[in-house]
């Protein structure tokens, strides 16, 4: 029954169910990064349900082929990365996705993102990230969109919707994994992992809408379970978030999966003094799927026989993973076609979304005397500053298989819009950190040979995301002294900002007539 595509789904995971063994079904609740000698092995038992970053179509069709081949029931597998904003077309990072107030334009761009990975054989993203971040510090604060709730659930929203599309069986669309649940982004002092310690009240107004959103309203169908702690009990192990609310309240049935080891680090957050405990711990608390950390692999079997974990609790994670392969329809299309891929990343029309969400992802800060826009006949332009012709910084964090090569930077951009007649001059003045400053004086000289100075400004790439938290939000470096040296010239400065977190930009905010936050916008920017 479970191979006839006619049938009900739930009858196809019940006939399923019955088929597989206790260590069939514990195989299902286990992922693995890459795919090595020992993992073909344990694919071959019917041990694995899924991997991560395993990609390109010739990869996950020769490795789900190992499974559909070789193991007992031919049970596919699950092919998840973190395709946070883009698969190989790079938008703006979701902070600057939001910064659009348009969630249209987020759902197209996680459309795209969507249909780009599928083609690979990709159908499982971890985003969106709709943690609510209230402290710039926290290097993560990149990957969501920021502080406000009611705003964070309407790109949760539009992300999942785009991601997922109007039925997860149609191959170009994946399953969406909103993150962290919940209340990462609350870790105190803006330090990546850092305990998290709120109310009920502000857990609910403010932590847990962008997830009802993504989850309720947008059918997510699958979550992830945080790192943190939360009032004392870690995010892996707690009933009261994963089950009284996820499933009890909000009638979630798509299947949690724990984030990288979270379940192992159960051990280190003293819940539980060793693996087999810590594995015992998350299944009764909800934890479906475990995330590189071999927990349940090693262990689980062993705490059935003895009572600790019941085998119905076994069975009802296993079948809201089988659930989602299914809606995915990864039982009757388990190989993609390599020639869609060549026709569908980086299409000529993905490139123009790109492009406008690059457009609609800029903040106008500051336009003193109605500096911007440049005329594009304008005698002389000098483009300054460690990023205005940096090709790795744009991508952002998290930036999957996009590659440098296709970036436009500032300055590639600005010799492209202005008339042939315009001299484009440019000097980088120094680096994003370092104390160097002999770069400034060459900078200082272009700039007075111009009628307008570009100086382009910000973070490396490397300076958000995970576990890239900043104890300042100043610029990093001598850059400041470069802004200041470049407007102690008298010609009309424009500041261009990229980041992926807000800044503290005081003198600039005084003296610079004309501001752009242009966070890090993609291939496009």
């Amino acid at each position: 029954i479970y191979l006839d595509p006619d049938q009900p789904i739930n009858r196809r995971v019940k006939d399923l169910l019955g088929r597989m063994t206790l260590d069939e079904k514990i195989g299902q609740m286990c992922q693995y990064s890459g795919f090595e000698e020992k993992h073909e092995a344990l694919v071959k038992q019917g041990k694995v349900g899924s991997l991560l970053n395993v990609y390109g179509a010739e990869n996950t069709n020769k490795v789900q082929r190992v499974a559909l081949e070789h193991s007992r029931l031919s049970i596919p597998l699950i092919f998840g990365l973190d395709v946070i904003h883009g698969y190989s077309t790079i938008f703006p990072i979701p902070l600057a996705l939001a910064s659009s107030w348009d969630p249209e334009i987020v759902r197209k761009t996680a459309s795209i993102a969507a249909d780009e990975a599928a083609s690979e054989g990709i159908y499982w993203t971890f985003s969106p990230m709709v943690d609510i971040a209230r402290d710039p510090r926290w290097g993560r604060i990149a990957e969501g969109a920021g502080e406000d709730p009611y705003l964070g659930s309407a790109m949760a929203r539009a992300m999942v919707e785009g991601y997922q599309g109007n039925d997860l069986a149609d191959p170009s669309t994946i399953v969406a994994c909103p993150k962290h649940y919940v209340a990462y982004g609350g870790a105190e002092g803006g330090r990546d992992y850092n305990t998290v310690d709120v109310s009920e009240r502000v857990l609910r107004e403010i932590y847990l809408p962008p997830f009802k959103a993504a989850i309720v309203e947008a059918q997510a169908g699958t979550t992830m379970s945080a790192f943190n702690d939360l009032n004392g009990v870690p995010a892996s192990a707690n009933r009261y978030t994963l089950t009284s609310i996820l499933r009890e309240e909000w009638g979630f049935d798509g299947f949690v999966v724990s984030d990288w080891n979270s379940i192992g680090e159960l051990v280190n957050h003293g819940i539980a003094g060793t693996p087999a405990e810590a594995g015992r711990e998350a299944v009764n608390a909800g934890v479906d799927m475990d995330m590189q950390g071999n927990v349940y692999q090693g262990n689980l079997a062993q705490l059935v026989k003895e009572g600790h974990v019941s085998e119905k609790a076994v069975d009802e994670a296993v079948k809201r993973i089988l659930r989602i392969k299914f809606r995915l329809g990864l039982f009757e299309r388990p190989y993609v076609d390599p020639e869609r891929a060549a026709r569908v990343i980086q299409s000529e029309e993905n490139i123009e979304v790109a492009l406008e969400a690059a457009r609609r992802s800029i903040v106008l800060l500051k336009n003193e005397g109605n500096l911007l826009p440049l005329k594009k006949d304008i005698g002389s332009v000098a483009v300054v500053g460690p990023l205005a012709d940096d090709r790795s910084a744009p991508l952002g964090s998290w930036s999957c298989q996009g590659n440098s090569k296709d970036v436009v930077t500032v300055l590639d951009g600005i010799k492209s819009r202005f008339s042939p007649k315009t001299k484009v001059l440019y000097a980088k003045g120094c680096e994003v950190e370092g104390t160097s400053t002999q770069g400034i004086e060459d900078a200082v000289r272009i700039a007075k040979e111009s009628d307008v100075a570009v100086v382009v400004v910000g973070e490396s790439a490397e300076m958000s995301g995970e576990a890239a938290c900043r104890a300042s939000l100043d610029l990093p470096g001598v850059q400041e002294q470069l802004v200041r040296a470049i407007c102690g010239t008298g010609v009309p400065v424009v500041e261009v900002l990229m980041n992926g977190r807000p800044l503290s930009i005081s003198w600039s905010a005084e003296h610079v007539p004309a501001i752009l936050e242009a966070w890090f916008l993609g291939i496009q920017g």
